[in-house]
């Protein structure tokens, strides 16, 4: 592809005099190769304007930066554009051929029910013997082949060939998460949404945002790009949920447990085994556990309707949805019930522990397992010890993936979210395999374990080194060995 045809729809503020042969795209200056367009990202840890000349030397043909190098080659197209990130993804959208104008791309932000949400959705689509694909923190699919997922959202480039991948086998649509992360960074730039859908914010990447209000516009921002032939589904229940859609372009759809709304659902029973709902006055049963499963159904309801799929069918096929893998997941042995969630923020560790107390009988004990991860938000871990020593019967503190931090320094910032009293009730088990071992053996036959805060991973990240571990496998191999008296 010419470099001009890759330009469309930028205008930089210094034009490329040369017009080369582009062969590839390329942010990655140590994956350059002869013919390449190099594109200099300011990222959070280095400066890709520091690699323009190894990219030169690799064979980069042109150079897409934000300011120019001391020094240029004569023979290299040099394009200075305001925001490198944008033109990296409307440069891949162009060099992909557009893939996400030739299926309907479905994007869902928030702070929890992504991952269940776009899971879901793309399970009934195929179900219905649609074509479709996922991205998602757990896997990313064209149709059912699967492909790794190392981000909730990939980079403009890993996006644009995900989602040609998909337009080439055939993909009608696409379900895609789309984190707070990937907005300010402009990882979505260029694509095109059919649709977007607005879980539920609460506090969390305080980290990276530094304060709420950036989280919640960095969210916002998502839906004050839509299209206007898109359409916005949003929770109407969430404080912030109409202050998302307040500037969109999209149509406005709202979805709602508490009040009147596009799409209404009323909870009738929640129990272990699932949840008897009704969806704008129609009954149907669901696998799923929990009032924030009730929003995530709402949410998968309201958007399949939005994109044409029949409703009869759709509550039938509703029923035979089971939850993404990490989410709420069961596991039972010795007459124990142990689950497995994802739960990492305050809000979901509160949902999680309020659903499990709302329906387990007064006799069972319930034992928690949970841990908060390393450089990341530290004011969550007071919060996140002090709801799990509150809703919990007994609570054991543990790592999660402590990174480049210190377990023992992780472990004290939860402690200081406790009274004098609760610490003397809770134990501290550094060791993750330890703890739930430890917790398996305190329960007996008919209580309950909640190990939280990993779900789905199947690793310990420690000092940059991600070390196996499965709290499924590990509560599974524990259930089995184990004898309680």
């Amino acid at each position: 592809m010419k470099l001009f045809d890759l330009l469309e729809g930028i205008t930089p503020q210094v034009p490329p005099t040369l017009n080369p042969e582009v062969k590839g795209l390329c942010f990655d200056s140590r994956l350059v190769e002869r013919g390449s367009c190099f594109v200099a990202q300011v990222g959070v840890h280095s400066d890709g304007h520091d690699y323009i000349s190894t990219a030169v030397e690799r064979g980069a043909v042109a150079v897409v930066c934000q300011r120019l190098p001391e020094q240029t080659d004569a023979k290299v197209a040099y394009v200075v554009v305001d925001n490198s990130d944008i033109a990296l993804g409307v440069m891949a959208d162009n060099y992909y051929g557009h893939p996400s104008r030739q299926l309907r791309l479905i994007g869902i932000t928030g702070t929890n029910g992504k991952t269940t949400t776009v899971t879901l959705l793309h399970r009934l689509f195929r179900q219905q013997g649609l074509h479709a694909g996922l991205i998602s923190t757990i896997v990313n699919k064209v149709d059912d082949a699967e492909l790794p997922s190392t981000h909730t959202t990939p980079d403009a480039l890993h996006l644009n060939q995900l989602l040609r991948q998909m337009v080439d086998a055939g993909c009608e649509y696409a379900f895609m998460e789309v984190s707070s992360h990937a907005l300010v960074q402009n990882r979505v730039a260029g694509l095109t949404f059919a649709g977007g859908i607005f879980s539920n914010i609460t506090r969390d990447h305080l980290d990276f945002h530094k304060t709420f209000a950036n989280y919640i516009a960095a969210k916002k921002s998502f839906f004050d790009q839509l299209p206007a032939d898109a359409f916005a589904l949003t929770n109407a229940d969430d404080r912030n949920g109409m202050l998302m859609v307040q500037n969109t372009r999209a149509k406005v759809y709202t979805y709602s447990l508490e009040r009147m709304a596009d799409f209404r659902c009323r909870m009738l029973d929640d129990t272990f085994v699932g949840l008897q709902l009704e969806l704008n006055g129609r009954e149907t049963y669901s696998r799923l556990v929990g009032r924030f499963n009730a929003y995530n159904l709402t949410a998968i309801y309201g958007a399949a309707v939005l994109c044409g799929m029949d409703e009869e069918e759709l509550l039938r096929q509703l029923s035979t949805l089971s939850a993404a893998e990490g989410r709420f997941q069961y596991i039972s042995g010795k007459g124990i019930t142990a689950i497995v969630d994802y739960a990492h923020t305050p809000d979901a560790l509160e949902n999680v522990l309020t659903t499990i107390n709302s329906i387990r009988r007064q006799s069972q004990m319930l034992y928690t397992v949970v841990g908060c991860g390393g450089d990341r938000d530290k004011g969550k871990r007071p919060e996140m010890a002090k709801i799990a020593c509150t809703l919990s019967d007994r609570l054991v503190l543990t790592s999660d993936n402590p990174r480049t931090e210190s377990p023992d320094a992780i472990l004290d910032d939860m402690e200081a979210g406790l009274t004098d009293q609760q610490r003397g009730t809770v134990l501290r088990i550094t060791d993750r395999r330890s703890a739930i071992k430890t917790a398996v053996m305190m329960a007996r036959e008919g209580d309950i374990i909640l190990v939280a805060g990993k779900g789905h991973e199947k690793y310990q990240d420690i000092m940059g080194v991600k070390h196996h571990f499965d709290d499924v496998e590990e509560l599974e191999k524990l259930l089995n060995e184990c004898v309680n008296s």
